[in-house]
């Protein structure tokens, strides 16, 4: 069973919350996990906000119904995403979903700060997913055996010439750099965040000690 309060933190409305998960955890796949949940504060009239969470395989999109009685849900796997990002305006923010095929999806009026965290969420997800195929695809590669191509060689006149003035420099050896280990990926995403701006130097410190702190 999901826990609320976990999602509370950032005076996300309770009630929307509440009826959102209660959903949500029968649609949990095996070893999916929440990460984060935003829900929607329009300026004026707010009793039907919209929801966005963020899991480690996919974004949940949850939209009332008739007149709050029932509730659309939509995903999208992070295979399907080429990037998200966000943008603060004068009501909250937008956050944006850019997807590999078809239209972007805009969510409007997410307060700032929940749009800054469900960013930052949906990029590590999305950058951990990519960092899985680079590692995949890598893996695969190597598996694979190289085709060996056998030619019929042509004998070539012997030359008279002192063999030394046809010796060549022997080839060196070039350095092959070895895939970054998780510790140093997560360490440079969360620079990025800092050098960004997405997240405080506090946060910054903070996060850095965690993952330090698991070796």
């Amino acid at each position: 069973m999901i826990l609320i309060d976990r999602f509370l933190s950032d005076e996300q409305d309770p009630k929307a919350v509440e009826k959102v998960l209660g959903k949500l955890n029968d649609m949990l796949t095996n070893n999916e996990e929440l990460i984060y949940m935003a829900v929607q504060k329009k300026p004026a009239v707010n009793l039907l906000p919209d929801c966005i969470a963020v899991s480690n395989k996919r974004i949940f999109y949850c939209e009332p119904g008739n007149f709050g009685i029932t509730m659309n849900f939509k995903d999208i796997s992070w295979k399907s995403v080429k990037e998200v990002s966000f943008k603060e305006e004068i009501f909250g923010s937008k956050f944006i979903c850019v997807p590999l095929h078809g239209e972007n999806i805009i969510t409007e009026y997410i307060p700032k700060v929940q749009a800054r965290k469900l960013y930052q969420a949906a990029y590590e997800q999305l950058e951990n997913f990519k960092e899985q195929q680079r590692q995949t695809e890598l893996e695969g590669r190597r598996s694979v055996p190289s085709p060996v191509t056998v030619n019929a060689v042509t004998p070539e006149p012997v030359s008279e010439e002192p063999a030394a003035l046809f010796s060549q420099p022997a080839a060196t050896p070039q350095h092959v750099e070895e895939p970054e280990d998780e510790t140093t990926l997560k360490l440079r995403k969360l620079k990025s965040l800092y050098d960004k701006h997405l997240i405080t130097q506090e946060e910054y410190e903070a996060k850095k000690a965690d993952i330090l702190d698991s070796l």
